[in-house]
């Protein structure tokens, strides 16, 4: 809104100052505001004319201006041009060298045009041909406007560093933040990678030695499992580190509906009996979508190992028209299980990743006992 308005101001004030010119000039020469000229009515407007084009025009050429208002001056003793002329000079003459000649160039006009006034006759002669009033016109259309259009330029060049200095200020501050934000990540997997890789580490080491050594075939084929389940927490664990230590990694491969069965059988290996019910027609879904939805079945289930034991467990996924559901719901335990211990963040992680996609996700104790997880995840 503010860079619209800035633009139609931009276009609108030039028109305005070339119209205030024009009237200011008729008004000049008309004895009003000036001396009174003899000259026909169309020779007037014809000269303020050029004035107010000339006007128009002096943000981007400055020198037609200027002629204009030397030749309308000496003439005519019109004095809008010179003067907007003069303000325009201080605004836009960044060479010492033009602006010295600028004033050199506007003294000898006002000389020239005081002289022209004293050999006229009548009131010309009174008001700009004494030496005080020529001196006094002189300051007031060249010294004033040009010392305005001087402060106004500083005060410009003054924002322009204050912005400038501002802006390198931002970058600063940004590039700061953003080392900062990188040897907090940088830190953060050092610690993951110090703590959580060297304990899976060592669970998987232990679990393949149990399974060489297990005294029967169910040992050994749970210590498979633990093995398996270790390495790819391994896998998963140094990509979420690739993550953390690159600001633009390359990401694995992740995980989509199609993995969901292998998820299940491994729950299911633990002794779980885990139930899948799809609904409504299968299609290719995005790949965020099938990855929040993988995710969500594997917090839900990591929820049931940690709380509810052997509780048997329904997974349903349904095929929504705009949406994807996925809906977990295990049954009351059969024995007694002790709880694991947890981050106690699973479902308000998972409540972040399912919201972020722009779906909903409900989670909460079922009535006569269980526990379940709902999510629906936008598709459409």
């Amino acid at each position: 809104m503010i860079d619209r308005a800035s633009r139609v101001a931009g276009r609108i004030t030039p028109w305005a100052l070339g119209t205030t010119v024009f009237l200011l000039s008729m008004a000049s020469t008309a004895g009003s505001m000036g001396v009174r000229s003899a000259l026909p009515l169309p020779v007037l407007a014809a000269v303020a004319a050029c004035c107010g084009v000339a006007a128009v025009f002096a943000g981007h050429r400055l020198w037609p201006l200027v002629a204009v208002g030397a030749v309308a001056y000496a003439w005519l003793v019109m004095w809008p041009a010179a003067l907007v002329a003069s303000y325009y000079a201080g605004t836009r003459l960044r060479r010492r060298r033009d602006l010295w000649l600028y004033v050199g160039g506007a003294v000898t006009l006002y000389a020239l045009g005081g002289l022209i006034s004293h050999r006229s006759e009548g009131y010309r002669a009174l008001v700009a041909g004494t030496l005080v009033n020529a001196l006094l016109m002189g300051g007031a259309m060249l010294g004033l406007p040009l010392v305005a259009g001087l402060w106004v330029r500083a005060r410009r060049q003054v924002l322009d560093a204050m912005r400038e200095q501002a802006g390198q200020l931002l970058r600063e501050q940004v590039l700061r933040a953003g080392q900062a934000r990188d040897q907090e990540r940088a830190r953060i997997a050092r610690e993951m990678h110090d703590v959580v890789a060297h304990r899976v580490s060592l669970m998987v080491l232990h679990a393949g030695a149990l399974e060489v050594n297990a005294p029967d075939t169910p040992t050994a084929e749970a210590a498979a499992l633990i093995g398996r389940v270790g390495r790819e927490a391994l896998t998963n664990l140094r990509e979420v580190l690739g993550v953390l230590r690159s600001p633009d990694p390359v990401r694995g491969p992740q995980p989509t509906l199609a993995d969901l069965d292998r998820l299940l059988d491994q729950s299911r290996a633990l002794g779980i009996v885990v139930n899948r019910h799809d609904e409504g027609e299968a299609r290719p879904l995005p790949p965020t979508a099938e990855r929040t939805a993988y995710r969500v079945v594997q917090e839900a289930l990591t929820n049931v190992h940690r709380h509810a034991g052997d509780a048997e467990t329904d997974v349903y996924v349904r095929y929504r028209p705009t949406e994807l559901e996925v809906l977990v719901r295990n049954r009351p335990p059969t024995a007694a299980n002790g709880d694991l211990p947890g981050s106690g963040w699973g479902l308000v992680g998972l409540r972040e990743r399912v919201e972020l996609v722009g779906g909903r996700l409900e989670a909460g104790p079922r009535d006569g006992g269980g526990f379940q997880v709902l999510a629906g995840i936008p598709v459409a």
